[in-house]
């Protein structure tokens, strides 16, 4: 496969980005995927400054390939990560929870390639008019927070909405997702689920072990009713947070100080202290293709290109 000229821009080998997960996506796994060929990512979240710079500093130690930084635009030291990622020299950044639009001159000065996560239509003409170099293209197959559309029919109407290159996300966990999203015109893809179960994730075994023993309906989506959906494994929290969003006597009442409270260190509860029942164990709806978890990222990334090919050249016999 040639290089897209997304790699081209990035300098990566393959078109493949590691999801910004929070508390997963840190230096170590960044680097892993970094060193393989692909864009690793280290997740800013909420944290402070010189945390994200710590993780910066390690990572440059540990690979000297191009990775990025996810900054969440909504957090409180946003100010902060921006100066950060400017003063480290950071290549390229993506963005969620808001608009990059008010930082986009600095970006460019500094020379940063600046990628906003969206979901619709809408959101990708907009980030594509303040001066996004791409898109990631979000749907709602994937874990964690999600939008309103799937994959498949979102891709397609973004490559045909804008003219930067497009990213797919969601939903993909092979080859054949990965031959997918190319066939819908994007020019790289995203994936979380897949890179939290390898060897170099810091996510709890017990966390990896729950993913891997997925089946295909083993997600749900929570928040629904907040405006916040978010999607991750069943367990004994997502029932909680059910009966909190139930509807009673034909209103809407969601318990809304019980949500919060439920969702209060959810996350870090599953990816730190292994704690599968009562957190949130955001995956995405491949977790059911998953069948292990002592793959490295760079066997990841092997496979995932190897059966890309495999796939494209079988589907152009078939249709010559």
């Amino acid at each position: 496969m040639e290089k897209s000229r997304l790699c081209e821009m990035l300098d990566i080998d393959y078109p493949i980005f590691q999801g910004a997960m929070a508390w997963v996506a840190e230096e170590k796994l960044a680097s892993a995927v970094a060193n393989a060929g692909g864009l690793g990512l280290i997740a800013s979240g909420h944290a402070p400054k010189e945390i994200i710079k710590e993780k910066i500093d390690i990572a440059k130690k540990l690979t000297d390939k191009t990775f990025g930084v996810n900054i969440m635009m909504m957090s409180p030291f946003v100010e902060d990560i921006i100066d950060l990622v400017i003063e480290e020299k950071v290549k390229v950044i993506t963005t969620g929870a808001g608009s990059p639009g008010n930082y986009m001159k600095r970006f460019k000065e500094a020379g940063i390639i600046v990628i906003p996560v969206v979901a619709s239509v809408a959101q990708a003409r907009r980030m594509e008019k303040v001066g996004a170099d791409a898109v990631v293209v979000e749907g709602m197959e994937g874990g964690g927070h999600i939008g309103k559309s799937t994959t498949m029919t979102l891709v397609p109407q973004v490559v045909d909405a804008v003219s930067i290159p497009v990213i797919a996300a969601g939903g993909i966990g092979d080859g054949r997702g990965v031959a997918a999203a190319l066939m819908l015109g994007a020019e790289a893809v995203q994936l979380g689920t897949r890179f939290l179960v390898s060897t170099e994730s810091i996510a709890h075994e017990n966390f990896k072990e729950k993913v891997v023993k997925a089946k295909d309906i083993d997600t749900v989506i929570t928040g629904m009713l907040t405006g916040h959906p978010v999607r991750g494994l069943k367990n004994k929290l997502t029932k909680e947070f059910e009966k909190a969003e139930r509807f009673e006597g034909g209103q809407e009442t969601p318990d809304f100080d019980r949500l919060e409270e439920l969702g209060k260190g959810a996350l870090k509860r599953a990816v730190i202290d292994g704690d599968t029942k009562n957190s949130s164990m955001m995956a995405g709806q491949i977790a059911g293709m998953i069948k292990t978890d002592t793959q490295s990222c760079a066997e990841i990334i092997q496979e995932l290109m190897i059966e890309t090919k495999q796939v494209l050249n079988e589907r152009s016999k078939v249709w010559s």
